[in-house]
């Protein structure tokens, strides 16, 4: 494990994406433990796309356009579902102290797929981890599993302070009722332009 290892999954980790957006939505509504619980789900999002790099599916998927716009179009459906969910429920970032708390199943259900109907991950770990394994290595499986490892580690602890912070931020969003409404509607256009940048991707 190598500093500059570190440094590059750091990086990665925290450019705004999905899960960050999540996370961020998650703490604003419903608080410090629900922003952990979708931190938690975001990274359980990202074992597929590694278990698939390490053992070779994703190079498959790279092969195959037809697998690949499959999964892809999959992704976008579902960011324009979230999209259009934040938009026209004028509940879902209804901030009160006396909002039920959020069903933890439902936060990591949302996260997970969030983050595994996202083909570009798979194709991402394919090219990232090999890069960090020494020639020398004899069992680089076991290497880069650790390598895995330590990127959801990391993924969790960052998304975690993503999420407190926006948690944080709970009361004055509460005192302010037109930042709410522009706050979905900027949760639900960032999800929209997230949905279209995937479709617009190519491999």
């Amino acid at each position: 494990m190598t500093l500059d290892y570190l440094l590059t999954s750091l990086i990665i980790i925290l450019l705004p994406g999905t899960g960050v957006l999540y996370t961020l939505a998650t703490g604003l509504n419903s608080g410090a433990r629900a922003s952990v619980i979708a931190a938690f789900g975001c990274t359980l999002g990202i074992l597929p796309h590694i278990l698939a790099s390490i053992v070779g599916l994703s190079a498959l998927l790279h092969a195959s356009a037809l697998a690949f716009e499959i999964i892809k179009y999959l992704g976008v459906a579902y960011l324009l579902y979230m999209a259009w969910s934040v938009l026209r429920d004028s509940q879902s970032l209804r901030i009160t102290d006396d909002a039920p708390p959020a069903p933890a199943a439902k936060i990591i259900a949302t996260a997970v797929l969030l983050n595994s109907l996202n083909p570009k991950l798979s194709l991402f770990f394919l090219a990232f981890l090999p890069q960090f394994v020494p020639a020398t290595t004899l069992a680089p499986t076991v290497f880069m599993l650790g390598l895995a490892a330590m990127f959801m580690a990391l993924t969790f602890l960052v998304f975690v302070v993503y999420g407190v912070f926006a948690a944080a931020a709970r009361r004055y969003v509460m005192d302010r009722p037109g930042v709410i409404v522009w706050m979905r509607r900027g949760f639900a256009g960032a999800f929209g332009l997230m949905g279209l940048r995937l479709a617009l991707s190519t491999r």
